[in-house]
């Protein structure tokens, strides 16, 4: 049974006139005769009372008129689901982040990603750089947002948003009262950081920094969160480098600087390359760029 045959058997029953019905659906009076006959062929009993001046249809076909319309609307919605999907308006998004992004960046692109697509149900895992690649590989997420740039040649990323780092010191540092820094002013203090095997490259850009200004960082505590190192610069047991975003915490006892020349750290969006970039995806992308741009990203 073909939808063409139900949709001019509708057509029929709404106009009670052949002439009219076959004006509407855009085909010939006789051609949709034929039509109507060969769905009363298929259904085996007559659906419509063929007189000279209406069409009215039998009991069968009153009942045969209910199916049809409810047919036509699952087949429409259908249609539009499928259609919804390819645009990404609906559908499931498991999104990795780093727990950076939790503070800032992220928020912002799911609350309006949610506001845009509703139908789309979002998932979130905090997972390290590392471990959102193990996952794309693994299909456990469609989508990582991190801060290293991404070299396993069967993933695929775009950067989002582009920061530069700044100082993060004790409130009462007397560095704090300086508005603008050079990174060779940190000479000689103590340093707070992310141990290296959780931010290798990251860890390896500060050094290089620090370095090419002549000297080593000394690192007196290692913490695997933002926060964590924060409330640490806050004890006044060191100075971190954090991307300039992270100066939306405003904890207690932490000023931040921005600092002469400071190295740019990416922002990323990475996905599976094997597995292509679906609707849901592409759409994500989409928003992630318009929301970090208006706040001030390249």
């Amino acid at each position: 049974m073909e939808l063409r045959h139900l949709r001019h058997f509708v057509a029929l029953a709404e106009e009670e006139h052949f002439g009219r019905a076959a004006e509407r659906v855009f085909v010939v009076q006789q051609a949709l005769s034929n039509s109507i006959r060969n769905l009363e062929d298929e259904v085996g009993v007559p659906l419509v009372l063929r007189t000279t001046r209406r069409v009215q249809l039998t009991p069968a076909g009153q009942e045969f008129l209910i199916g049809a319309r409810q047919t036509l609307a699952l087949a429409g919605q259908t249609v539009e689901r499928a259609r919804r999907a390819a645009r990404g308006e609906v559908g499931r998004l498991t999104i990795g982040f780093v727990s950076g992004l939790a503070f800032g960046g992220l928020p912002e692109i799911v609350r309006r990603f949610r506001e845009l697509f509703p139908n789309v149900s979002v998932d979130l895992r905090e997972l390290t750089a590392q471990e959102q690649e193990a996952a794309l590989r693994g299909g456990q997420i469609d989508v990582g947002l991190m801060l290293l740039p991404v070299r396993d040649p069967s993933l695929d990323s775009r950067p989002l948003w582009r920061q530069p780092l700044v100082a993060a010191l004790p409130a009462e540092h007397a560095l704090a009262r300086r508005r603008k820094l050079k990174i060779s002013d940190l000479q000689g203090e103590s340093f707070v950081f992310f141990p290296r095997q959780i931010r290798a490259t990251y860890f390896d850009q500060v050094m290089r920094w620090c370095a090419s200004a002549g000297f080593t960082p000394h690192v007196v505590q290692e913490a695997i969160e933002v926060p964590t190192l924060l409330s640490l610069v806050a004890a006044g047991i060191g100075v971190f480098l954090p991307i300039e975003f992270f100066s939306r915490l405003s904890l207690p006892g932490v000023v931040y600087r921005p600092i002469e020349g400071a190295p740019i750290v990416e922002i990323v969006a990475v996905w599976s390359r094997s597995e292509g970039r679906s609707p849901v995806v592409r759409a994500f992308l989409s928003v992630a760029e318009d929301v970090l741009g208006a706040a001030g990203g390249s």
